[in-house]
């Protein structure tokens, strides 16, 4: 095997060329520099939209922390791609962002929505028509920290425990609602569903299907699905499917209840499942909602090690819902909602925001909502760029993660080259990438 020579070239070679997508999404299809530049005066330094879009940048390739900001290789492309005049230091980066949190953090949960209203993606149906929108609690684990706000999470660990919200089977992020680690699942999430179900008109006029998990049985939750139906009839249908969570039920009563209406089956020998409905009456403050009960009762008589019980085994689910259709259709619909956990992981993981880099709540907070932006950005490039014939060549999928988009768009080696009249990105001979990110910066750049 030959040996290399190790030298350094004079060519301005980067391994972030995919910046460049994200610069033109901002600034094309958000207001976030003008907004930000106008919602606090500065009389001399780094503009805030110069702050916030370097960080954007830095969370767009897998970076959370602040100490990143030194890790940038061509400082001329950098400033090029994000449309910046100047690239704040460390201290002046973590310093903005802890002084104008709470300021920041509208702006840029403003630009995400309007990132998605603008860009209107392609969402896939469910086999009902609905787009799914997926709601669920996903905590972090800051154990061995002292930052504001963590605290016992219901996972057992110390944190914070927001609470995300997607559109659609793609995954786009419409909603993260940042929370210490010890609130209820339930507290403020009726205002958060009444919130991202305004932003959901504005990206889609398909009927939508809200699913939530056990944590969120409440009326009150049905109730602001209904109130938002009856202030828009004239719009698609918004209905709901909501995990029951049985508590101190009487699973006799509800075997008794089984065997009188409910459809039997038996997948084998001591065990047998039953599924069945009921409209149930809820009240809430004076009103009274009639609303569909879906039952799924198991009884095992026998383990699955063939082992034969003395007194059965008997498990008991149910769901909450406003859709006319079979049980086994419901019960798989909302099996899909389990989807939305490699969501959280692709923030958590391939985005790196599982450990907040922050000791300040305000700016952690801000940092999640900077993350929703640049997620619903590469999530937006991954289903455009690398499931098409341009794309490089992977197994056949719906949806790509984000981690494999930074592989192959983001972290796309490349040469710059200027010119009098321009900056080229020049790529390799053999870029297999190289059609996939002009398709897509054509797209964003004059879409």
């Amino acid at each position: 095997m030959k040996r290399f020579k190790i030298e350094q070239s004079d060519a301005d070679i980067i391994s972030h060329s995919g910046l460049a997508l994200i610069g033109q999404a901002i600034k094309r299809h958000t207001k976030l520099s003008s907004q930000l530049d106008a919602s606090i005066p500065l009389r001399h330094g780094i503009k805030h939209s110069d702050v916030i879009k370097s960080y954007l940048a830095l969370l767009s390739i897998g970076k959370s922390d602040f100490e990143a900001i030194n890790t940038i290789e061509s400082e001329f492309y950098f400033m090029s791609a994000m449309d910046i005049n100047d690239i704040p230091c460390e201290a002046t980066l973590r310093q903005r962002m802890d002084k104008h949190a709470e300021h920041f953090l509208p702006i840029v949960e403003r630009a995400s929505r309007d990132f998605l209203s603008n860009i209107q993606p392609t969402l896939r149906p469910l086999p009902t028509g609905h787009i799914p929108i997926d709601a669920d609690v996903t905590p972090m684990d800051n154990s061995g920290s002292h930052k504001e706000g963590v605290s016992r999470t219901y996972k057992g660990h110390d944190g914070f425990a927001p609470m995300a919200v997607y559109l659609g089977q793609e995954g786009y992020c419409i909603g993260f609602d940042f929370r210490e680690g010890k609130q209820h699942c339930q507290k403020d999430t009726p205002a958060l569903l009444a919130k991202t179900l305004r932003q959901a008109r504005e990206i889609t006029t398909q009927p939508l299907l809200l699913r939530l998990d056990g944590g969120n049985d409440s009326i009150e939750n049905i109730d602001v699905i209904l109130e938002h139906s009856e202030d828009h009839k004239t719009q698609s249908p918004v209905d709901f499917l909501i995990k029951w969570n049985p508590r101190k039920q009487d699973k006799a009563y509800w075997l008794e209840l089984a065997e009188q209406k409910g459809r039997w089956e038996e997948p084998r020998e001591g065990k047998r499942i039953a599924t069945f409905s009921l409209q149930v009456s809820r009240q809430w403050q004076g009103y009274e909602y009639s609303v569909r009960q879906v039952i799924r009762l198991t009884e095992r008589t026998i383990d699955k090690q063939g082992q034969i019980l003395l007194v059965p085994e008997i498990d008991l689910e149910g769901w909450w819902t406003s859709l006319d259709i079979s049980e086994g259709d419901i019960i798989q619909l909302y099996a899909d909602h389990g989807t939305s956990e490699q969501f959280h992981s692709e923030f958590k993981t391939d985005m790196d925001i599982e450990r907040l880099p922050s000791g300040k709540f305000a700016t952690n907070a801000l940092v999640l909502g900077a993350s929703v932006l640049a997620y619903n950005i590469l999530r937006w490039i991954g289903q455009n760029g690398l499931l098409g014939p341009t794309s490089p060549k992977r197994n056949k999928a719906k949806r790509r993660r984000i981690k494999t988009v930074m592989q192959e768009l983001m972290y796309v080696a490349a040469r710059i080259i200027r010119t009098s009249r321009y900056i080229k990105i020049g790529f390799g001979k053999g870029c297999r990438a190289l059609q996939a990110f002009e398709t897509v910066y054509q797209k964003l750049a004059y879409g």
